[in-house]
């Protein structure tokens, strides 16, 4: 009986990707590239266990907004999970203030990344492994659209349980996001845009990239534990303090945020933007609030201000 061997496949000595990419400029290992060339090896730590951190900025018409605390908390990161990056802040800075200003966007989203990368061996060592910096400019996008920044966004509360502060550091980004993906399904479900979860004790934790403030009798309050210490939520404690409003960080429990007078997420993708429905239930009237109103147009207007926002400079 003749045996029939199979037949292989050949090998292509190039990749072909047929996907679409948003329009911009990405860098890696000391190249500036389309988005659409920016690519990792599959064997990289990042993307086999999520080992690594980013940082991401956001540039409005032409200027970054608070480049200086990104960058630190991004340092900070590779700091404490023992990375070494190939380039010193100055350099970074420039390859940051590059990629928006090859890209050509005015108002863009910025991302900085550490990977873990690869070992030659794929030795199982992560001290063997060789650290890998990326860096990239799109167009800027909101966690809110126009109509959700007009009438507030609607929220559903997942039974979802934050990764603890004990097993992965939340003041470290990081892209350990299963939980907070399978809370937005959950809010999917329940009808709702974007969700919260909740921490281990049962209580407000934060949502798929932001941070959430409740304001009551005046006084606003964000959550304390487990979260990330976002660069929004800290603008929004230095805002208040420049207007004499009490903020302060705290456990929130759910019956606290349905019975706020006012809600409002903060990210990096879209500033400050107010809730107005939680599990199907209006926050108060239902209308965005006053203290909301007046925190996001102080907001966006400190984007002008040299002290908050730095120049690109782009080429002629």
């Amino acid at each position: 009986m003749t045996q029939i061997l199979p037949v292989l496949s050949t090998v292509d000595e190039h990749y072909r990707d047929q996907r679409r990419y948003p329009d911009g400029v990405a860098f890696m290992d000391g190249q500036y590239l389309p988005m659409s060339e920016a690519k990792i090896s599959v064997l990289d730590w990042g993307f086999l266990h999520s080992d690594a951190t980013y940082d991401t900025v956001h540039v409005w018409n032409g200027r970054f907004f608070r480049l200086d605390l990104h960058l630190d908390r991004f340092f900070g990161g590779v700091e404490r999970l023992r990375m070494k990056l190939p380039y010193d802040r100055e350099k970074i800075e420039s390859i940051l203030r590059n990629c928006v200003a090859l890209s050509g966007h005015r108002s863009a989203y910025v991302e900085m990344i550490c990977t873990r990368g690869s070992s030659p061996t794929f030795s199982r060592d992560p001290r063997q492994a060789e650290n890998r910096f990326i860096a990239f400019a799109i167009p800027f996008g909101s966690v809110a659209n126009k109509e959700q920044l007009e009438r507030g966004l609607h929220v559903a509360i997942s039974e979802t349980v934050r990764i603890p502060p004990k097993s992965v550091d939340p003041a470290i980004k990081n892209y350990h996001w299963l939980d907070l993906v399978k809370g937005l399904f959950d809010a999917y479900d329940m009808g709702a845009e974007t969700a919260l979860i909740v921490d281990t004790n049962g209580h407000i934790a934060e949502g798929p990239g932001f941070n959430v403030f409740v304001v009551k009798d005046g006084s606003l309050r964000t959550p304390a534990f487990g979260v990330l210490p976002g660069i929004t939520r800290r603008t929004v404690f230095d805002l208040c303090a420049e207007i004499g409003l009490s903020t302060a960080a705290a456990e929130i429990s759910r019956a606290e945020i349905k019975g706020a007078d006012e809600v409002f997420i903060t990210s990096t993708a879209g500033g400050i933007m107010p809730v107005t429905r939680i599990d199907a239930a209006a926050i108060a009237n239902g209308q965005v609030g006053a203290v909301t109103r007046r925190l996001m147009d102080l907001y966006w207007h400190k984007h002008d201000d040299p002290k908050w926002s730095t120049a690109v400079i782009y080429p002629r």
